[in-house]
């Protein structure tokens, strides 16, 4: 009977794990190689999407509102 309450709370896990890791190494907030790239944000186009879910967003048609460092 505690088979499926194991199966859930395993499936969590995992699930919060995984998310975790994608946070970890596909954010752009993130810098993981301090000497090739120390600000990864700043080399993002506006047309990358780097949300995990959007509702009404085209980034495609997104335009550059910002400088270049």
């Amino acid at each position: 009977q505690l088979i499926p309450l194991f199966v859930i709370i395993g499936s969590g896990g995992v699930g919060a794990s995984l998310y975790l890791m994608r946070l970890a190494m596909f954010n752009p907030d993130v810098s993981w190689d301090k000497k090739n790239n120390p600000e990864p944000w700043n080399k993002m186009a506006p047309s990358d999407q780097y949300k995990l879910f959007s509702v009404n967003m085209d980034y495609s048609r997104l335009k550059k509102d910002r400088p270049d460092f």
